[in-house]
C-alpha cells in the first residue's frame, strides 16, 4: 500500500445532505477525508492524471448548486482512477463517499467491492458485493465475484445460489460455466465437473486454467488418461469474464498498466508473442512491478523459453520475496530439469508464503516422495485434502507413502476409504489389491479378496501392471501354476513393448512362483509409483 503524504496536501472534506419526506434538506454525517496519495513512485503522466481529477473533484466540492449525485460521480471518478494506479486506500475512501452521496448507484459498492478484493480482504468484498445484487439483483459479474469467495472460503453451498442465478441469467457463459464446474468439483459430482468445465473450454479454448480442474474431475471418474492428458495443458490464461465496469479501470492510465491490459488479452488469446510485447513495455515503464515480471515468466514459459521465464521469476521474487507462484515456478522449471533439491526449495518457499497454494503443496509432497523424503511428504498431501478433498492424486500419493514407510494396515485402510470415496476411480482397487495380496505384514494380506478384485479389474483395464498383480494374488493363494502363468504373461507383454528392463525386474516374482513362494514386494523401491512427477 502506497502511503499518504502529510499535512501540507490539500484535504477535502464535505457534508453529505439529502432531504426527507417533506424535502426539507438535512445534514448527513460527514463524509470521509480524501488526500492525494504519495506518487513519487508513480510515472509523471499518472501524477498528472490525479492530480487533474482530485481538482475536478474540488471543483464539483466548491459549487453550492452541486447534486449528490455530482459529488458521487466527482469521487467515483477519482477513486477509478486510484484503483487503476494500485492507491488502494484512497480509493476505498473515495467509492465509500460516493456511495453515501449516491445510495441508489450499483457502481460504488461494486467498485469498493473490488478495491476490497484486490487488497485480500474477501469479508468486506463481500458485504459491498452484496450490496450490488441487493441494488441489481440481476448482475452477473457481482454474482460470478461474490460466487469466487464462497468457494475460495470452502464454502460451496453458499456459491451454489449464486452460481444458479448467473447460470439463468447467461447459460453460455464460459465464465459462468468454469465456476459451475469449480462448485460440481468441491461436492465431488465428477460428471457434473467434467461437464461443465468440457462445456467452458469449448467456449473458451485458449483457457488453459480449465484443465487443471479438469483434470482432477476425470481422475475422480477413475478415467487417468483423460486426467493426464488435461494436466499437461494446464496454464494460468483465465476465461474472459464479460465486466463492462472492471474492463473501464484498464484503460484508464497511460502507463504501464494500459500495457498489462493489452497483454492480459494477449494471453487469454494465447498470442504469446503479443503478450511478450505489452508486457516488456510494461516493465519499461514500471520495472519494479513484481505481478507483471511474473506475468512475463509465465508467458516465456509457455513459449518454452525455460531460461527467460527463470530470469522473470527470480526478477519479480527480487521485488515482492512473498510472491508465492513465482516459486512455485521457479520450482516447475528445476524439476523439469530433474533438480529436485532446488524444486524441493522453491515448493517449500511458496508454501510457506501461501499455504492453501494446492498446486505448491501437491508438487511439494511428490518431490519429497520422490527423493526417499516420505514421512515429510505426508503432512503436504494432508494439506491439499483440507483445501479440496477432490484432488485424489494427494489421497493416493499419501497411501503409496504409508505403503513405503512399511505402514501396511494404515495404507490399507486409507486406500478401502480412498475406494469408497472415488469408487469410479479404479487406481485405488488395484493399489488395495496389491497390499492385499503381497504386503509383508500378515495381519494386512488377503488373497481372496485381492483376486476378487482383479478379477473385476481385469475385464475392462488389462495392462502389465494388473496382469503381475493377479499372479500376485494368486501366489498369495498358494495357486502358483496360475500365478506363473499370468507372470509369463506379463513377461511377454513387457517384451512385446520392447521394455526388457520391465522383463528382468519380473522375472524375479515368476522365480518366486516356480518355486512355490508367494511375492511379499507389492512394489520395487525403484517403481514408478514411489518416484511421481508434478510438472507438466
Amino acid at each position: 500500500m502506497k502511503r499518504l503524504l502529510g499535512a501540507s496536501l490539500l484535504v477535502l472534506t464535505t457534508a453529505c445532505r439529502g432531504a426527507d419526506d417533506s424535502g426539507t434538506t438535512t445534514a448527513r454525517a460527514p463524509l470521509a477525508t480524501v488526500s492525494l496519495p504519495d506518487m513519487s513512485n508513480a510515472a509523471d503522466a499518472v501524477q498528472q492524471q490525479i492530480r487533474e481529477r482530485f481538482v475536478s473533484l474540488q471543483t464539483v466540492l466548491s459549487r453550492t448548486d452541486a447534486s449528490p449525485a455530482e459529488r458521487a460521480s466527482a469521487f467515483g471518478e477519482l477513486g477509478k482512477l486510484l484503483v487503476a494506479a494500485e492507491y488502494y486506500n484512497v480509493a476505498e475512501t473515495c467509492f465509500g463517499n460516493a456511495s453515501a452521496l449516491a445510495p441508489d448507484d450499483t457502481r460504488w459498492p461494486y467498485f469498493l467491492a473490488h478495491v476490497y478484493r484486490f487488497e485480500n480482504q474477501p469479508e468486506k468484498a463481500s458485504v459491498s458485493f452484496e450490496r450490488t445484487l441487493a441494488l441489481a439483483p440481476d448482475h452477473v459479474p457481482a454474482l460470478l465475484w461474490l460466487a469466487d469467495i464462497r468457494l475460495g472460503q470452502n464454502r460451496p453451498d453458499a456459491a451454489e445460489p449464486l452460481l444458479t442465478k448467473a447460470q439463468t441469467l447467461d447459460s453460455t457463459s464460459g465464465a459462468v460455466l468454469f465456476r459451475l464446474g469449480q462448485l460440481a468439483l468441491a461436492k465431488q459430482d465428477f460428471a457434473a465437473a467434467v461437464k461443465y468445465l468440457e462445456a467452458a473450454l469449448s467456449a473458451a479454448p485458449r483457457a488453459t486454467r480449465v484443465h487443471y480442474p479438469l483434470a482432477l474431475a476425470y481422475r475422480g471418474l477413475g478415467n487417468p488418461g483423460k486426467a493426464e492428458e488435461h494436466l499437461r495443458l494446464r496454464g494460468e490464461v483465465d476465461l474472459p469474464l464479460a465486466d463492462p465496469l472492471l474492463a473501464e479501470l484498464g484503460s484508464l492510465l497511460q502507463n504501464a498498466a494500459a500495457y498489462e491490459t493489452r497483454a492480459s488479452r494477449a494471453m487469454e488469446a494465447r498470442q504469446w508473442a503479443d503478450a511478450e510485447t505489452n508486457l516488456r513495455k510494461a516493465i519499461e515503464r514500471a520495472p519494479d512491478n513484481a505481478q507483471t515480471r511474473l506475468n512475463l515468466a509465465t508467458v516465456l514459459f509457455m513459449q518454452n523459453d525455460q531460461h527467460g521465464a527463470l530470469d522473470q521469476y527470480r526478477a519479480a521474487l527480487r521485488l515482492s520475496p512473498t510472491l508465492a507462484p513465482a516459486h512455485f515456478g521457479i520450482g516447475v522449471i528445476m524439476e523439469s530439469r530433474g533438480l529436485d533439491a532446488d524444486a524441493i526449495a522453491a515448493f517449500q518457499a511458496a508454501v510457506d508464503r501461501d499455504p492453501r497454494y494446492a498446486e505448491a503443496q501437491f508438487s511439494l509432497a511428490n518431490a519429497l516422495r520422490r527423493v526417499g523424503r516420505v514421512k515429510e511428504s505426508l503432512p503436504h498431501y494432508e494439506a491439499v485434502l483440507r483445501i479440496n478433498p477432490a484432488v485424489s492424486q494427494a489421497s493416493f500419493g499419501y497411501a503409496i507413502g504409508l505403503v513405503r514407510l512399511g505402514r501396511y494396515q494404515e495404507a490399507r485402510a486409507r486406500l478401502e476409504e480412498a475406494v469408497k470415496t472415488f469408487p469410479d476411480q479404479l487406481g485405488f482397487s488395484h493399489a488395495l489389491a496389491r497390499i492385499l495380496a503381497a504386503a509383508p505384514d500378515d495381519r494386512v494380506r488377503d488373497g481372496a479378496q485381492a483376486v476378487a478384485i482383479m478379477s473385476g479389474l481385469l475385464k475392462t483395464q488389462r495392462s502389465l501392471a494388473t496382469v503381475e498383480t493377479m499372479a500376485m494374488a494368486l501366489a498369495e493363494l498358494g495357486r502358483f501354476d496360475e500365478a506363473v502363468k499370468w507372470q509369463r504373461d506379463a513377461i511377454a507383454g513387457a517384451r512385446e513393448n520392447k521394455r526388457d528392463d520391465l522383463a528382468q525386474t519380473l522375472a524375479i516374482n515368476l522365480r518366486l512362483y516356480e518355486n512355490a513362494q508367494p511375492c511379499r514386494t507389492p512394489w520395487t523401491d525403484d517403481d514408478p509409483v514411489h518416484h511421481p512427477v508434478s510438472a507438466p
